[in-house]
């Protein structure tokens, strides 16, 4: 993981050759996935004409598939009236329980594993096309012992999949 982070900050000059032409866009079928939180940030969404100027989570999730690794951003906007999509968000990480409050520990937020149901969701793109991207359904309440089993089965069908 580090020589990753170590190549990728790696400063290029007018001259450096090129050879990364990036992954393939992975269009997800619908399902649940366990994830990863891969990097957070704090941001703030400028508003617009339904919500406010505010705070807002930028969390990037990685997903393991079949296909590979596919990776999601998804912003939590800290406003009371998405209030119930962080509370969701904690439940699935484990952080938070139906019913309880929370003072959500957001330096605990990178590398934590949860589950989210996951949709193909269509937008109209710059250029005026009609695009499809993975978008985050909802998420699903932390059970440790569902996020094991549906990696075990991930180690399964990849060892299944090896020729010898």
């Amino acid at each position: 993981m580090s020589e990753y982070v170590e190549t990728q900050s790696e400063v290029m000059d007018w001259d450096s050759e090129i050879s990364v032409d990036g992954k393939e866009f992975i269009l997800l079928p619908e399902g649940d996935y366990v994830f990863t939180v891969v990097d957070f940030q704090r941001g703030y969404f400028n508003g617009s004409a339904k919500v406010p100027a505010c705070p807002k989570a930028i969390l990037t999730l990685e997903l393991e598939t079949k296909e590979g690794a596919v990776r999601m951003t998804e912003n939590l906007l800290l406003i009371r009236s998405m209030e119930w999509k962080q509370s969701a968000f904690f439940r699935s990480i484990g952080q938070k329980k139906h019913g309880e409050t929370l003072k959500p520990n957001w330096n605990k937020v990178l590398n934590s594993q949860g589950m989210v149901h996951v949709k193909p969701r269509e937008y109209i793109g710059n250029d005026g096309q009609q695009k499809k991207t993975n978008s985050v359904d909802y998420f699903i309440d932390y059970n440790p012992e569902m996020i094991r089993n549906i990696l075990q089965r991930k180690v399964d069908e990849i060892e299944e999949e090896i020729p010898f």
